[in-house]
């Protein structure tokens, strides 16, 4: 999610569920340790739960880039293991290190002897020519062994020649069948299932089986699915989607006012209003206009207003039975 989930995208979508775990975007460790720290790792204490995901193989430069973290106040650091970009390659991190699992463990042994909060791995099922049934269980089998409990899986290979990172989050076939079964093989560790969950009702299928599922491009896509989360998984108070939007308003107000641009922070709600009457003009609008140097508040409010109520709130012959 390099560009996408930084702060103002997860601000955003805590408006749309309270208890959501959210992920910071990759942040090599060599950035947070001689980065604009503030910049880089900044967040505002309304986005709790948050994770700080963090990129490297170096043991001891991801020791001291995750004790920063900790002390920014994230509730866990998370080593990244999926992403197979080229600049990720080219830094030896990211995906190519399933190739090198007992690096991996290391880095995840000198991570969680330097903080006290989990430090979890997010990976993918194996690269290239690797046989996922044995490259998947053994990464896991040797980072459970340097103390990770919690694992998020990206159920397909990532093929690291030949495939852009857009392809690879859609080409290599997904298999969670094998995520499950590593599941029911180790009982005690806190799987997450990512890659592929299309709607909430494949979600729920798959927390059949596994213990979390991780959305990406849904959430972002399409926003508003995600206030939908707390009732039907947490038991929590159900969200409104217009409420967050206007809470969303104010927050720009503010930043906007701290010099913050318009488009950095509209640019993530682009999809919030999807399937709606005037969804179209909203997206246009704020596409063109955001983007001006002295693009205010006033644009994204006039962008809201081309916005009409739910199909369901217009159309009143559209009902839903629940017995």
């Amino acid at each position: 999610m390099m560009e996408w989930s930084d702060r103002h995208c997860r601000r955003f979508h805590r408006l749309l569920s309270s208890r959501a775990r959210l992920y910071t975007e990759m942040v090599t460790a060599q950035a947070a340790i001689h980065g604009d720290r503030e910049k880089l790792l900044g967040f505002d204490p309304a986005e709790h739960p948050v994770a700080l995901q963090l990129g490297g193989s170096d043991p001891a430069s991801l020791a001291e880039a995750a004790k920063i973290g900790a002390d920014f106040g994230y509730d866990e650091i998370n080593l990244n293991v999926g992403c197979p970009s080229d600049r990720v390659q080219s830094g030896k991190f990211g995906a190519c290190l399933m190739l090198e699992p007992d690096l991996v463990a290391d880095c995840v042994a000198a991570m969680g002897a330097a903080v006290t909060i989990p430090v979890t791995v997010k990976c993918r099922i194996g690269v290239d020519d690797q046989d996922p049934d044995v490259a998947l269980r053994t990464l896991i089998a040797k980072c459970k062994a340097a103390g990770a409990t919690i694992f998020v899986v990206h159920a397909r290979k990532a093929l690291l020649e030949g495939l852009s990172p857009r392809q690879n989050r859609a080409v290599p076939p997904l298999d969670y069948d094998l995520v499950y079964a590593v599941k029911r093989e180790n009982p005690d560790l806190t799987i997450v299932l990512n890659g592929g969950i299309a709607s909430l009702d494949t979600a729920a299928e798959c927390l059949k089986h596994v213990d979390g599922v991780m959305l990406g491009r849904l959430a972002y896509q399409s926003p508003a699915v995600l206030a939908d989360v707390d009732a039907r998984f947490f038991g929590a108070e159900e969200r409104s989607v217009d409420a967050a939007v206007e809470a969303f308003v104010a927050y720009v107000e503010t930043k906007r006012a701290e010099g913050v641009p318009l488009n950095a922070m509209t640019r993530h709600i682009l999809g919030v209003f999807h399937g709606r009457p005037g969804a179209r003009q909203f997206r246009r609008y704020l596409s063109e206009n955001a983007p001006r140097y002295e693009a205010g508040v006033d644009v994204l409010r006039e962008a809201i207003a081309r916005v009409g109520a739910p199909v369901s709130e217009t159309s009143p012959e559209i009902v839903v039975a629940s017995h």
